[in-house]
């Protein structure tokens, strides 16, 4: 007994001594919620995911967000090929925009690199600026090799409807001379688009809901949804008559941030959308970034592995989601052939949009969550990525601009948030009626 007690003294202080050496760990690990309701921060892990709203925001202020603002200016990024006159698979398209702004500016042939037209040269086009609206700072260095593009494959990706080996109709966009932001498509037309997408493909489930595949698929769209709202809201013609741009808070309170939901499916998205690059890292590593133009490839390049390998991004959210939970049991295989042919249909719906620029960014970021989930739900575990894993040109072009427009969306909510709460408070009148624009 005597022994025992002896142990028992000299073990307590060590026990404690252990449990104060691990509780900064462990405190550094499940941060306790500082802010407060009034404060519209969000504390705590992400659902379904692996990171906090704070390491989010801090890693996307300080890595995420400016890599990507470099690495989408870079000329590989800029370009994405995009068939826009397309027929609507499911109804008569009768929306339209009152807005020159919805109308997309094509590229001539001989501005977007020499590499990219292989093997899908659509014959020579008139040298203009009309595509850079006669700003020679936006043209490519016209000074291209002619060797062929090399290291990317053509072929259909199972999640999506409208992939690159369907050449009929399609054109080089550049993406920097046709910004996401508002457009004046609204009205009926925009409704129907989201009323298919969410009621025929990707209802709401109730939090019983036993299957988290379908509920992902929910967040993801709404997540989607919300960058889209806060890409308008942030670009917004306040009058036309004078034709002045800028910021619309009343908007994006009234269809973003009033609804805690929505911004949380927000940071749902982005940290999906991150972990499949992130796991893609090794392979996007290995790809040719090749447009003719060495110093600019050069740098995509380089800014590219900036990004997947950036140690802090490591060390603070190593795994932002864990795709290895989903699809277990017998009913697996079954239930992502269903949840695949639900999110195809999503893609296809993208031909229904009756505005051109707000069907050119409908498509390429539907496309590029269609790589996401490629990337993280098509191959089967860390080993097997390097082997199986085949990417387009065009769906790693859409992946990294989709994480651009969304790491730019949970910057605006982080920054603005709390300014628009406190708006609320009787300030920010209501806009109804603007919520059914696309």
């Amino acid at each position: 007994m005597a022994k025992f007690q002896r142990a028992l003294l000299i073990g307590a202080p060590i026990a404690v001594f252990v449990a104060l050496l691990l509780f900064p760990l462990f405190h550094r690990t499940h941060k306790p919620c500082n802010c407060s309701q009034e404060s519209n921060e969000y504390c705590g892990v992400v659902e379904d995911c692996c990171c906090d709203f704070q390491t989010v925001n801090q890693l996307n202020e300080e890595v995420v967000f400016p890599l990507l603002q470099d690495v989408v200016k870079t000329p590989f990024f800029r370009y994405f090929k995009v068939k826009l006159w397309c027929n609507c698979p499911f109804w008569p398209d009768d929306g339209m925009c009152h807005l020159r702004d919805c109308s997309v500016c094509e590229c001539p042939e001989n501005e977007f690199p020499e590499p990219f037209k292989k093997p899908f040269n659509r014959g020579d086009l008139s040298n203009n600026l009309v595509c850079q609206e006669e700003k020679p700072e936006a043209a490519v260095d016209r000074s291209i090799d002619t060797k062929a593009f090399k290291g990317w494959i053509v072929e259909d990706n199972p999640w999506t409807f409208d992939d690159e080996t369907d050449n009929a109709e399609l054109t080089y966009v550049n993406l920097q001379l046709n910004p996401e932001r508002y457009t004046g498509y609204k009205g009926p037309s925009a409704w129907k688009i989201w009323d298919a997408v969410y009621t025929e493909n990707c209802p709401k489930y109730p939090s019983t809901e036993l299957c988290p595949e379908k509920r992902i698929l929910y967040k993801l769209i709404s997540g989607l949804h919300s960058s889209i709202s806060i890409h308008i809201a942030a670009e917004y013609l306040l009058d036309e008559a004078t034709n002045t741009w800028g910021q619309n808070l009343t908007v994006m309170y009234d269809r973003v941030m009033k609804y805690p939901d929505r911004v949380k499916n927000l940071y749902f998205t982005y940290l999906f959308v991150l972990r499949a690059v992130t796991k893609a890292a090794d392979y996007l590593d290995q790809a040719v970034y090749d447009t003719g133009n060495p110093e600019e490839d050069l740098k995509a390049q380089s800014l590219m592995r900036q990004l997947l390998y950036n140690p802090k991004l490591r060390a603070a959210c190593p795994v932002p989601f864990n795709e290895a939970k989903l699809w277990k049991g017998q009913g697996g295989p079954d239930l992502m052939q269903q949840i695949q042919k639900q999110f195809r249909n999503i893609s296809a719906i993208m031909d229904c949009v009756g505005c051109e620029k707000c069907r050119l960014w409908g498509k390429l970021q539907v496309l590029g969550l269609g790589t996401a989930l490629k990337i993280l739900f098509s191959v089967n575990g860390q080993e097997k990525l390097g082997q199986s894993l085949h990417l387009q040109r065009n769906e790693v072009i859409a992946l990294i601009n989709l994480l651009n427009r969304l790491s730019e969306s949970v910057k605006l909510v982080h920054q603005m948030g709390p300014s628009l709460v406190k708006m609320a408070g009787g300030q920010v009148p209501s806009v109804s009626k603007l919520t059914a624009t696309l």
